[in-house]
């Protein structure tokens, strides 16, 4: 048996390709839009693709199974668990095969069982598999979102993202019910996980790639509920706020995915043009550092640094609906590919088109001001809270319950978005997160939106405690 694991940072996500090496084919399960990794693993250890399948409906990537099912011949293999309004649309098509508990699926001499484990979503499947070249019962189990390392997967997505009210409470209890069977496996077996640190689908997932059912038993907090209801409680307090393309994410893959065939290839727009589509109200992305950004950008451009959090801030803040056009740092290499490779793991296709940073020299050479993002000191906050301006706190609300600026508003970054209206027009605004870098961002989209008096506040909340300064905790 040959297993390969691929992670993709940015999304914190985990797919695996198991093969076995007697009769050459293998399986991919979970895995995302940018199928072309898996197809060039497969082909250097003379595999063939034989089978596609996925734990659940994601939230937070694109699937890639329809994609790699169409590019390889393979059946792709969909859960057939789960409430029957809540089913893949797509299981009808001529390559799809339904999975239940207890089905199969062969590998030449590997076999991979699905097991019904719901609770971060109804449908959701982990898969033990069997090594049967040498052993008859299975050494690891591909737990999707359900198990993670020292964390288990969140059950309010439904309820939070797809909007299927009331979901969450009868959820976390199912969770509990499969925690309970997961107790029952063997110490020795593996347990490969579909996030890890970083990923918004648990709350406190560790960054190890695996481990085993004994110390996830031992360890995992999840295990020491002393109750049903205590783990409920315990589940659903302190998840973080689902960044708002989830919902977009559920849908889609729930109807199953456009085939994306290969990938977009934006063309590069000359600078003046680029001006002119600002001057039109285009959705223009620029992908510099936020210290860059804040020295010196184009006026109604948004900044969301090309980094690991491009795709989750790209999720949150741009639209499907209408075409994005990138700024990109001038000299650095594959980065127009780069930031296309991850706006379309999260289905932001219509990447139309990129200009370098230059476009602001082009800016500036024709007399016109470059637009900067104000910045204020931590310890200048009270005395302008004291002047009328409004502090804006767009960090997560566990964050916020360990500890605030008395006075704050808070509005989640993934929420910003929907609650621009939220943020008085001619009010001063002042934007803190923990360290700086979420409410740069978001004071690139309070600009962009048209308004006039926002500054971002230093070093965030940390400089706030760092300078003495009181917090609150009602």
């Amino acid at each position: 048996m040959l297993v390969k694991r691929f992670f993709d940072e940015p999304l914190a996500q985990t797919s695996y390709l198991i093969g076995c090496g007697a009769t050459g084919t293998a399986i991919v399960i979970d895995p995302n839009r940018l199928v072309d990794p898996y197809i060039g693993a497969a082909e250097a250890e003379g595999l063939r693709i034989t089978a596609v399948t996925e734990t659940h409906i994601h939230a937070d990537f694109l699937s890639g199974t329809r994609e790699l099912a169409a590019r390889t011949g393979a059946p792709m293999y969909l859960s057939a668990m789960g409430p029957a309004d809540w089913q893949y649309e797509f299981r009808n098509e001529p390559n799809a095969r339904p999975l239940h508990h207890a089905g199969v699926i062969t590998v030449g001499n590997v076999s991979i069982e699905a097991v019904h484990t719901p609770g971060h979503t109804p449908e959701h499947l982990s898969f033990l598999v069997t090594d049967g070249a040498v052993a008859d019962e299975p050494m690891a189990i591909v737990t999707g979102d359900f198990v993670f390392v020292g964390d288990v997967g969140r059950p309010d997505l439904l309820e939070k993202a797809a909007r299927i009210a009331g979901t969450s409470e009868h959820a976390a209890r199912d969770l509990y019910r499969s925690l309970d069977w997961f107790r029952s496996l063997a110490d020795h077996i593996q347990v490969w996980p579909g996030h890890g640190a970083g990923s918004a689908c648990g709350k406190g997932m560790s960054a190890v790639p695996q481990s085993t059912v004994g110390y996830e038993r031992r360890y995992n907090w999840a295990f020491g509920a002393t109750s049903e209801a205590e783990f409920v409680r315990q589940v659903l307090v302190g998840q973080p706020e689902p960044p708002r393309y989830f919902g977009v994410m559920k849908r889609i893959n729930r109807e199953g995915p456009p085939l994306l065939g290969s990938l977009p290839n934006p063309e590069r727009v000359a600078e003046h043009r680029l001006l002119d589509l600002l001057a039109e109200g285009a959705t223009v992305i620029d992908t510099r550092a936020t210290a860059e950004f804040a020295a010196g950008h184009l006026p109604g451009s948004l900044n969301i640094p090309l980094g690991n959090n491009f795709t989750t801030y790209a999720g949150s803040l741009l639209p499907y609906d209408r075409d994005l056009y990138l700024i990109l740092q001038s000299g650095v290499p594959h980065a127009v590919r780069r930031a296309v490779q991850m706006l379309v793991t999260i289905g932001l296709d219509r990447v139309a088109g990129y200009a370098g940073s230059e476009a602001l020299s082009v800016w500036s050479a024709e007399g016109r001001e470059l637009e900067r993002t104000p910045q204020t000191a931590a310890a200048d906050v009270p005395a302008r809270q004291r002047a009328g301006a409004l502090v804006v706190d767009v960090r997560a609300r566990s964050e916020w319950d360990q500890g605030h600026i008395e006075g704050a508003r808070l509005i989640p970054l993934p929420e910003l978005v929907d609650r621009l209206g939220e943020i008085p027009e001619g009010q001063e605004v002042l934007l803190h997160c923990q360290g700086g870098g979420r409410s740069a961002v978001a004071a690139s989209l309070l600009l962009a939106s048209g308004r006039k008096h926002v500054a971002n506040v230093s070093g965030g909340f940390g400089a706030w405690i760092k300078a003495g300064l009181p917090e609150s905790q009602s």
